[in-house]
């Protein structure tokens, strides 16, 4: 029998408020068995940027990441945000060990390429070092990764923090039974945008279909859903999306994807 994993993804609105992002660490310190964090920078590199005179590009709600921009997101994901996580879980009894891609070769990826808009240096995932991830499990360690990637010939490339979280997933399901967590603000997938309490419990592949006929997912939650269904068509054995009280023993208010 498998052992199990637990793959945790918190969003950058969980990084912004102090007293979230303390909740949502002291949970994932708290989960039993083997578990990864993955993190994005939230809206901290949009600061350091302006202050350092350089102003955000954004397309569809996506970042262009030119050299700068890059420099700075390495800055804030890969350390001030990285180092932060690591010492607060260490200061609740998890020995959290901070990675970007580029740390024994976890993930690599390429820079995406121009087709309609040239995001600059933005990686998509082409292979991840589950061994070596496995390693670290093994020793004891819990990985920490933020939003990098690297090619293999010297460049990191900002890469978008769920995809990075389900490649890893997948990567490790073969080892694993996997559960990908990811946490952001609201309870789970709703049934209605403006009532906070109309969680949908439970979506399975035909329910996704007839979701998306009905337009209830739609906009900033599709990409996050796709993650999720290519997650779980690679062997994850199942999705969970919710704020960080999902990791709570017991608590029911979250959606679970199944297939």
């Amino acid at each position: 029998m498998k052992q199990k994993l637990s793959v945790v993804k918190i969003g950058g609105n969980l990084i912004e408020d102090p007293e979230g992002f303390e909740h949502v660490l002291d949970l994932f310190s708290k989960m039993d068995g083997n578990k990864i964090l993955v993190h994005g920078g939230g809206n901290k590199t949009t600061e350091m940027s302006q202050k350092m005179g350089i102003e955000p590009k954004m397309i569809n709600g996506r970042r262009i990441t030119d050299a700068d921009t890059l420099d700075i997101a390495i800055m804030i994901y890969g350390g001030l945000v990285s180092k932060k996580i690591v010492a607060q879980l260490q200061a609740l009894g998890t020995d959290a060990i901070g990675m970007s891609g580029a740390d024994a070769n976890a993930i690599r990826a390429h820079k995406r390429p121009v087709i309609k808009v040239d995001f600059g240096l933005v990686g998509d995932v082409d292979s991840v070092n589950a061994y070596g991830i496995f390693k670290l499990l093994q020793a004891g360690f819990t990985p920490i990764f933020c939003a990098l990637t690297h090619d293999g010939k010297g460049q990191l490339l900002n890469t978008n923090a769920d995809t990075i979280a389900a490649e890893i997933a997948i990567s490790m399901s073969d080892q694993f039974d996997t559960t990908l967590y990811y946490c952001f603000e609201k309870k789970g997938v709703l049934q209605d945008v403006e009532d906070e309490n109309s969680v949908i419990h439970h979506i399975d592949s035909k329910g996704y279909d007839e979701l998306l006929a009905y337009g209830i997912i739609s906009d900033g939650m599709l990409p996050k859903m796709h993650n999720c269904f290519h997650a779980l068509k690679n062997n994850v054995s199942r999705v969970c999306v919710g704020n960080s009280s999902m990791l709570e023993a017991g608590n029911p208010e979250y959606t679970t994807l199944t297939l």
